[in-house]
């Protein structure tokens, strides 16, 4: 089924493509829904859009939406991606239905497979704050069923939320926050990117980041720095 869809995502992918950030890797944090919603809320809304990309540590992935219906204000789109790791073996694969509105709002629903671990289904929703042409403030929030493919670990729930900001669409940050309740395990993350250069075809961001994540179960809680560039290409 996931060969299947894959090569449908490959397929619609080469139609048209549209800057978008870089998806999150991990199962606790908001993944491929955020790179293909946020933060840009001005593109056209009716026509394909999707991005591949690389990473400076190796990882790549791709991202499609292709709208299937809309409203006076509301488009509906199907959503997909995929994520692999440095030896280019599948991280995940996702597919789902997003709504967007043209205030900058939006809803989607996805079910997500990952290698070695099972399946999670997520519903998330983004909201803008306040956007002028030099600054752009917005909220998201998902609620996640994680299904592990382990008897030992019964399916349990991830809630997040977070706050990103991006100013001229050049420089941004973003803060968020993870609760696990079947681990008491919460998760923080602090980021921060620039974009280097774009033009119609291409961009490279550098990425910067401190993560870190408090448990009973964890002796050692601090934070963890990450740093590297992103390049996308837009077919």
């Amino acid at each position: 089924m996931y060969s299947a869809l894959l090569l449908t995502v490959a397929l619609a992918s080469a139609a048209a493509w549209e800057t978008v950030p870089s998806p999150e890797q991990y199962v606790e944090t908001p993944d491929f829904y955020q790179y293909l919603h946020a933060p840009s809320h001005h593109r056209q809304t009716r026509q394909l859009h999707g991005n591949t990309f690389f990473n400076s540590d190796g990882t790549s992935g791709f991202g499609v939406s292709a709208p299937f219906g809309t409203s006076q204000k509301n488009t509906f789109s199907a959503i997909g991606g995929a994520n692999f790791d440095a030896a280019s073996r599948l991280q995940s694969a996702s597919y789902g239905v997003a709504m967007n509105n043209a205030n900058g709002h939006g809803l989607s629903v996805t079910n997500t497979h990952i290698p070695d671990f099972g399946n999670q289904f997520k519903a998330a929703g983004y909201a803008n704050l306040f956007r002028n042409q030099n600054h752009d403030v917005s909220v998201n929030g998902y609620f996640a069923k994680n299904r592990p493919q382990m008897p030992q670990i019964p399916s349990y729930n991830t809630v997040g939320a977070g706050l990103d900001y991006m100013f001229k669409n050049k420089v941004g940050a973003s803060v968020g926050i993870a609760h696990t309740p079947y681990f008491d395990k919460t998760d923080y993350s602090l980021s921060g990117n620039a974009n280097l250069f774009r033009n119609k075809g291409s961009s490279l961001d550098f990425n910067a980041g401190l993560s870190k994540s408090v448990s009973p179960f964890m002796s050692n809680s601090k934070w963890e720095p990450s740093t590297g560039f992103t390049f996308r290409k837009f077919f």
